[in-house]
């Protein structure tokens, strides 16, 4: 006999999203994009789905139907995708290359590391840290830091 009970998780299809109206869905949709991505809310740690419902004049519900019809995922994976992208460009940006991993996590609006690490291991397959290394591994350039603009250095004399 198994050790555990593991029984495949069926999809549900909840009758709230076939009743919303596919043109008011994509208006929802470019709406939320604006809000989520354009004004960065996704580096808000605190900012839910109730909110964006506030901001948006809708309710939760509507707000996940469009979420989940639309960009196929539930609301906290379509912010922590977001969260994830951005941090995947500060890992590898030398301006940032002292930073530690809690710090990127916070500047894109993890609440925690641990959050940080299981949601870009679910989306990338590889740990930030392994990401880092292997994308400077690549590009060894960007481990130097940035040169300075200007002035030429100063010749020594003998």
């Amino acid at each position: 006999m198994a050790k555990y009970n593991i029984t495949e998780k069926k999809e549900k299809e909840a009758a709230y999203r076939s009743l919303v109206n596919p043109r008011l869905m994509d208006e929802m949709s470019e709406r939320i994009l604006n809000v989520i991505l354009v004004q960065k809310k996704y580096r808000d740690k605190t900012y839910s789905a109730k909110k964006l419902a506030q901001d948006l004049g809708t309710n939760t519900r509507y707000i996940s139907a469009v979420v989940n019809v639309r960009f196929h995922m539930n609301y906290t994976s379509f912010v922590n995708k977001y969260r994830i992208e951005e941090a995947m460009t500060l890992l590898v940006d030398r301006r940032y290359q002292k930073l530690n991993m809690e710090e990127i996590s916070d500047m894109v609006g993890f609440a925690n590391r641990q959050s940080f690490y299981a949601s870009f291991f679910k989306l990338n397959g590889i740990t930030p840290r392994e990401y880092k290394i292997n994308h400077l591994a690549q590009h060894p350039s960007l481990t130097e830091p940035p040169k300075k603009k200007g002035r030429k250095p100063a010749e020594k004399k003998s």
